[in-house]
């Protein structure tokens, strides 16, 4: 069993990581939640392994602008409530903007995962949905997310699989990697949680037991090469912030150079374009008690 990448390197700035998280999914607010139709399948697997129900407490964390959220809230209601939470302040001004103001809308808050100002035990369901591997300490938001339950109460998440399982993402890294010299100060990886037996470990180790692990896949389907390199940066956070301060004539360079990466996934069934897979892992888990 592989361990996940210690992003405690020499030169690593969590910081600094932060800061180009929160202002690269700033940047892709609105664009990010446009394309919430290519990760449904993946909504509907986390939302049912949470199992929610009418009257539950429930915090999203990395919430973006609500996705998870929104949807958590109706299956609460009545008598539940949901906290959205983010550290990109922009990606929670849009989704209250697209929840509005109904009674069942989340609420919605900026914050930390690493250090959230919630009571002990306050919190029935804690989602998490792509999200862990962004975290740069991802052990302290997991004993946030232990503290913040109840006992009896469950963290539902989601992962990207291994590397070679998730082409929807490593085609655009495969690009870059071809195009651009390597950083100077390498950023956790995405597929760090990608094995189950790590993502069980980590989860054990972070005080959580009754763990269940399945995978779910699904694919997107883009009319051409250019659409597939923006809906990568739809979901890129920090490393779209960081591709986005390239001078122009490189990042024009980089969007026609990924159709050379992505022609073994061309659509042969009349539809054209491509059809990019992406293997996930959809975990639960409880807090003893």
């Amino acid at each position: 069993m592989s361990r996940p990448t210690d992003p405690a390197q020499p030169g690593f700035d969590a910081r600094r990581f932060k800061a180009m998280e929160r202002a690269g999914f700033n940047r892709i607010a609105a664009r990010y939640a446009e394309g919430a139709h290519l990760r449904a399948e993946l909504a509907e697997a986390l939302l049912e392994a949470a199992a929610l129900a009418p009257g539950q407490r429930v915090l999203d964390l990395a919430s973006g602008p609500g996705l998870l959220a929104g949807q958590a809230a109706l299956r609460v209601a009545p008598g539940g409530s949901v906290l959205a939470t983010d550290i990109a302040e922009g990606m929670l001004a849009e989704g209250a903007r697209r929840c509005g103001e109904h009674a069942d809308a989340p609420c919605f808050a900026a914050a930390d995962a690493e250090q959230l100002c919630l009571a002990d035990a306050s919190m029935d369901r804690v989602l998490a949905g792509l999200a862990l591997f962004i975290f740069p300490h991802p052990e302290r938001a997991l004993a946030e997310m232990h503290r913040v339950l109840m006992p009896g109460g469950r963290v539902a998440l989601s992962v990207w699989g291994v590397r070679e399982s998730v082409p929807l993402i490593h085609r655009a890294q495969d690009t870059i990697a071809r195009l651009l010299p390597p950083p100077k100060v390498s950023r956790p990886s995405v597929f760090r949680y990608g094995e189950a037996e790590v993502l069980s470990a980590t989860l054990a180790a972070a005080g959580f037991d009754d763990i269940d692990i399945r995978p779910c896949t699904f694919s997107c389907h883009f009319a051409d090469a250019e659409a597939y390199w923006q809906a990568f940066l739809d979901l890129a956070g920090g490393a779209a912030e960081a591709l986005g301060r390239l001078p122009e004539p490189i990042q024009a360079d980089l969007r026609a150079a990924v159709a050379d990466d992505l022609a073994d996934h061309r659509c042969d069934d009349g539809r054209g374009g491509f059809l990019v897979p992406a293997l996930t892992l959809v975990a639960s888990a409880r807090r003893p008690g």
